[in-house]
């Protein structure tokens, strides 16, 4: 079951990172850039958000944890 839920994670990390891309590459996000330097917040976030969920995929993946008895 938890590498189920690591494949889950990952598959949403991975759709996160999409977006943010897709946000941080549109127009309003470009004007920003441009003015402020930096990406919108927005973009970070799902960034962050994304990459926190992939890597918690790939542990619960390779290390899952044992019940207790």
């Amino acid at each position: 079951m938890q590498k189920v839920t690591g494949i889950i994670f990952i598959a949403v990390g991975v759709a996160l990172l999409i977006w943010g891309h897709d946000i941080s590459e549109s127009l309003g996000s470009q004007v920003q850039q441009i003015f402020t330097g930096a990406p919108t917040i927005r973009a970070m976030y799902l960034y962050i958000g994304g990459i926190v969920l992939a890597i918690l995929g790939v542990a619960q993946m390779f290390w899952p944890v044992k019940p207790r008895k």
